[in-house]
């Protein structure tokens, strides 16, 4: 699988920061991925692990990096649309020394529908997805039928989805999409110890907000 030796990454215009650009153009070559033109090779990337884990939108990386060096044995691709969050984490991953996680720029969405093979994935994370509050822009989160169709045939028999979001309307429409799968069984779960605490959810405890995790499997 190709990847891109070299990227140039600009600060006019962005949120990106100086040392998130280096981490960039120094890491991509380790830990990036671009995206292919035909299917991933996940096992390929990830040979040693018993577990392959899609962590989608993972903000600034803080719990994937976390989580990645607490579960060693599996392997875990995490895929975010935004540059910072992606020299971020490819600093971290150097900083802590990590061989387990491989980090994708781009949409989810077409990464699903033209480059994983089926039953590819052994768990999905989706950690505080923007719950895009005022109602017009309700049809723009994630979480709708049309996407549990899009990532069934990725995951394994027995293989789950875990979400976490502090904003409970959204958390009653995530359950209200996923009671309405044949493919899906699960619901509202305590709070795994595994899942670390963020400085973005304990900003939001702080506000009084609500968190709720929710753990579905696929059946068949």
């Amino acid at each position: 699988m190709e990847t891109r030796s070299v990227r140039s990454y600009r600060l006019r215009g962005s949120r990106i920061t100086r040392s998130q650009a280096s981490a960039l153009e120094r890491f991509w070559p380790l830990y990036g991925i671009e995206i292919p033109e035909g299917k991933l090779d996940l096992p390929g990337l990830f040979p040693n692990s018993e577990k392959i884990i899609m962590e989608i939108g993972f903000g600034m990386g803080e719990a994937t990096a976390l989580i990645g060096r607490d579960f060693p044995n599996d392997g875990f691709l995490a895929v975010e649309v935004h540059f910072p969050g992606v020299g971020k984490l490819m600093a971290r991953i150097e900083e802590l020394g990590l061989k387990n996680i491989r980090i994708m720029e781009t949409d989810v969405h077409p990464l699903f529908e033209e480059h994983l093979e089926d039953l590819s994935l052994d768990g999905i994370h989706l950690f505080f997805p923007d719950p895009w509050q005022k109602k017009k822009h309700n049809k723009r989160r994630i979480i709708n039928p049309e996407f549990l169709a899009l990532i069934a045939p990725k995951i394994k028999t027995g293989g789950f989805i875990h979400i976490a979001t502090d904003w409970v309307p959204y958390a009653e429409v995530i359950e209200e999409v996923f009671a309405s799968s044949a493919v899906f069984e699960g619901g509202v779960v305590d709070r795994p110890e595994w899942r670390p605490l963020t400085r973005f959810e304990g900003q939001g405890i702080t506000k009084d907000h609500q968190v709720t995790d929710l753990r579905y499997r696929k059946i068949n």
